[in-house]
């Protein structure tokens, strides 16, 4: 019996649809906000990284091409394969994983998630993202979250609409594209803050930022895990 995909999967069609173009869908250009919360919260090379969501692998690269230490990973396996093949010198840092359904057995000083969270439109399935960030981060670390939205507007796609071709114009050349449509669910601030404490994390800072050129307009949150055992 065939496995039924979850909506969120979707990108691994369109990363298959744009790659066998020889193009990629993303930009190269790595993640500010990335290197600016590693050298404000003082994350060395010698931490423990993971990044949620990797993709064509531009944030991890950028940073194991300048000593960190990080498991990339994806819940896409055409993003993953494509990243060993691009990056052979660093593919045994791409890992296939889904943090939804899975757990690690380590923990990490750092966690990221970039462009992320907004995938995720049943509440369930960003529950399931909290958990997973709460589970895995050591009782100093820290975690940044960066998602689609400008803090105000709230809206969502439907689910159904999960890997429907759609027409789309390729960012960098322009090309008209047929792709698979994925999910999108943007929040205000607020929700985002309940969200951050409703699951036992910290909001240590937050705003919004710009990932020139793939997400003009994106929130972001650092967050550290609560201590759970001064609630009262």
């Amino acid at each position: 019996m065939k496995k039924e995909r979850k909506y969120y999967e979707a990108y691994d069609d369109r990363y298959k649809q744009v790659h066998q173009k020889s193009l990629k869908w993303f930009s190269a250009y790595p993640s500010k906000i990335v290197e600016d919360t590693i050298s404000k919260y003082g994350i060395t090379k010698d931490a423990n990284i993971i990044e949620i969501g990797c993709g064509e692998g531009r944030d991890a690269i950028y940073l194991l091409k300048r000593g960190y230490k990080i498991l990339a990973t994806d819940i896409s396996p055409v993003a993953i394969k494509h990243c060993k093949e691009w990056y052979p010198d660093f593919a045994q840092s791409f890992e296939v994983f889904d943090c939804l359904t899975q757990e690690l057995t380590e923990k990490f000083d750092f966690i990221y998630a970039v462009a992320v969270l907004h995938m995720l439109v049943l509440d369930k399935d960003r529950k399931s993202f909290y958990e997973f960030v709460f589970k895995h981060l050591n009782e100093n670390g820290i975690a940044l979250i960066c998602t689609m939205g400008d803090g105000k507007e709230e809206w969502h796609t439907n689910i159904e609409d999960a890997f429907k071709i759609q027409k789309r114009t390729h960012d960098e050349t322009g090309e008209e594209i047929f792709v698979a449509s994925t999910s999108c669910r943007t929040v205000c601030f607020d929700t985002l803050y309940n969200e951050i404490v409703d699951n036992n994390l910290e909001l240590l800072e937050s705003g919004i930022t710009s990932i020139i050129p793939d997400f003009p307009t994106t929130m972001y949150v650092v967050a550290k895990k609560r201590n759970l055992s001064k609630r009262k």
